[in-house]
């Protein structure tokens, strides 16, 4: 079985990468390019629509996995089971969508709907959670009516969260790659405890997820080359609702016990998907303040931050991948460990790379001599600092 995953992975990741440039080709023919503006970082016009050919790899590595004999195939997820169908088609709406908007601008309505449409094919075809875990709760077993509207959000939830945080070159690539490949590993260790049945589909899905963004980061990586657009993002978010809805939603057991931090499997999306789910969070907020749209652009995310801080385009995408890797391993330590104090390496890990963020060399720096330079609002006078009156007798 490993040596099935480790094929489908390759063919994501390979089929992804030989077809980006075609895509990106395709592109720039019809227009489909980004131009720089104060919205976004970029410095040239970049092709967009990376979403296709994402969207090819997902469908070759399907239709290998599918193909595949023996005992390194998949035959128990695809006999009986309508819910690779289901993936495929809500993986084909979202794309869609995503690439009309990448093309042409499409209201947000419009991508909401065809998000819940996304959603709405998941449930249809069996894509769904069964239980709910509260936190320091019990968990909650979903009726029939109530667990197609909490799949349909949390695809929703999935797609903007990572269409938000896609505002670097590689930045969500990577962290999807990251997320991805964590599950993959937490799903597998699920599988062997026997809490998840051979035939679910979630592991197959993430380590599709993983191999297609590892195929397209080469041509994303800055200076990108292509960006993956709505299409891609919003494809990466309905791929790890997917993944997380049947694995998650799917056994009542609590793997690890002793941690007291590792709630239910339905939490783990939360933690190995920290970054962009915290960045959506802070989003809503901002913009609820600022009577703004959730659909209006800014530059307060999290990786502007890190820019105005000092940190270049590349170091600030490097500086959010280690963030995920960190939240991903205080997961995955428990899990493979079965020892329960796995907070203690993750807040050390997070704490150098908060020292690191903040107190680098050069980076309060260079913040203070980008303030210099920025000339301050029309009508701001500002007084030059004088010391005050020395005293004395």
């Amino acid at each position: 079985m490993y040596l099935g995953y480790g094929i489908v992975f390759a063919v994501a990741a390979l089929a992804t990468f030989a077809t980006t440039p075609i895509v990106r080709r395709v592109a720039i023919r019809f227009g489909a390019v980004v131009h720089p503006d104060e919205r976004r970082v970029h410095d040239r016009p970049t092709p967009t629509l990376g979403g296709g050919a994402m969207f090819i790899g997902f469908l070759a590595a399907m239709g290998v996995a599918w193909a595949l004999p023996g005992r390194h195939g998949f035959s128990a997820v695809f006999t009986g089971s309508t819910e690779p169908l289901g993936v495929v088609l809500a993986a084909g709406i979202i794309c869609s969508v995503g690439l009309l908007d990448d093309i042409r601008d499409v209201s947000p309505p419009a991508k909401l709907a065809g998000q819940v449409l996304a959603g709405s094919v998941l449930s249809l075809a069996g894509v769904t959670m069964l239980f709910f875990r509260v936190p320091f709760a019990d968990f909650v077993v979903l009726s029939p009516d109530l667990a197609p509207l909490i799949t349909v959000l949390w695809v929703v939830g999935m797609a903007n969260a990572i269409n938000l945080i896609d505002g670097l070159d590689g930045l969500a690539a990577g962290i999807v790659a990251i997320a991805a490949g964590a599950f993959f590993l937490y799903s597998i260790q699920l599988s062997h405890a026997g809490l998840i049945e051979d035939y679910n589909i979630g592991p197959l899905i993430a380590a599709i997820t993983c191999g297609i963004c590892v195929g397209f980061l080469p041509h994303n990586f800055t200076p990108a080359k292509i960006f993956m657009g709505d299409a891609g993002a919003m494809l990466l978010g309905v791929l790890m609702a997917s993944s997380t809805l049947v694995v998650g939603g799917r056994t009542a057991d609590q793997f690890s016990g002793q941690t007291y931090f590792f709630f239910a499997p339905l939490i783990i999306p939360f933690f190995i998907l920290g970054v962009p789910i915290l960045d959506t969070a802070f989003a809503i907020i901002r913009r609820a303040l600022r009577r703004s749209a959730l659909s209006e652009a800014d530059k307060e995310h999290l990786h502007h931050r890190l820019m105005r801080l000092g940190h270049g385009q590349r170091r600030s995408v490097l500086i959010l991948w280690a963030w995920t890797a960190v939240l991903s391993a205080i997961v995955l330590y428990p899990t493979y460990t079965n020892k329960g104090n796995a907070v203690v390496p993750g807040l050390v890990a997070g704490l150098g790379i908060a020292l690191y963020t903040y107190l680098r060399p050069g980076a309060r720096r260079a913040a203070k001599l980008a303030a210099v330079e920025d000339p301050p609002p029309e009508g701001v006078v500002v007084l030059p600092h004088r010391r005050p009156p020395a005293t004395g007798a």
